[in-house]
């Protein structure tokens, strides 16, 4: 069975002036369909900045990430985005949704811009929504909804177009305790259901345990926990 995601002798640094920082070092890891990986580690230790790598939203050093077996490395931007749209969603901590539409809009969006059919995009939109309880929030605009409920949007928008693996950034960082538990179960309930594989970035160990694997990230290092 191929991997969704796998990161082969991974490298990033950056420079200021003439001081180089090495953020991430020789990783190896993968990510097989349907699994749960936790990536656990101290804030400023470059789990995001993993995840970016993995997204192509940032470029390695040297080493390479595959996407359903594509070097993303090798891809023009063009096709990049092409991968990541068929292949990944993004939860953050911040819900990153468009202030000014619906609920409905912002859910829809990605099948929008892919060119499907608005009558179709719609009612993919709405039933997704129905998933994560916000039936009754469909024409709420983000600021008419409380921190949980637009978290739940912004779950329902990275699902939408079925991905083959949920890369999640402390998706319950801005959450308080029972939102928190609320919107993880979500999270692993529609993964489960999907047989989407999801990796999450956290520093909360009960949501690492959780997982199928966590890898803790150390010293520019990843070591399976």
């Amino acid at each position: 069975m191929s991997n969704i995601i796998e990161c082969r002798s991974l490298c990033f640094s950056y420079y200021e002036g003439e001081n180089k920082t090495t953020v991430l070092d020789n990783l190896n890891f993968e990510v097989k369909p349907g699994e749960k990986v936790a990536i656990i580690g101290q804030s400023g230790c470059g789990k995001s900045t993993l995840l970016n790598l993995i997204a192509g939203l940032d470029k390695s050093s040297t080493g390479d990430v595959l996407i359903n077996n594509s070097n993303i490395a090798k891809l023009n931007e063009k096709d990049r985005t092409e991968l990541r749209s068929k292949n990944l969603g993004f939860v953050y901590q911040f819900h990153h949704l468009l202030n000014d539409f619906s609920s409905l809009y912002n859910v829809s969006l990605p099948l929008l811009i892919k060119g499907i059919d608005k009558r179709k995009a719609v009612k993919l939109a709405e039933d997704i929504l129905k998933k994560v309880g916000l039936e009754k929030r469909l024409k709420h605009k983000p600021s008419q909804l409380s921190g949980g409920e637009r978290q739940r949007v912004a779950i329902a928008r990275a699902m939408i177009s079925e991905p083959a693996c949920l890369l999640a950034d402390e998706p319950t960082g801005n959450l308080d305790a029972n939102n928190a538990k609320d919107v993880l179960d979500l999270i692993v309930e529609l993964n489960d259901s999907k047989r989407t594989a999801l990796l999450i970035v956290t520093h909360d160990l009960s949501i690492a345990n959780m997982m199928d694997r966590k890898l803790e990230l150390s010293n520019q290092r990843l070591i399976e926990v």
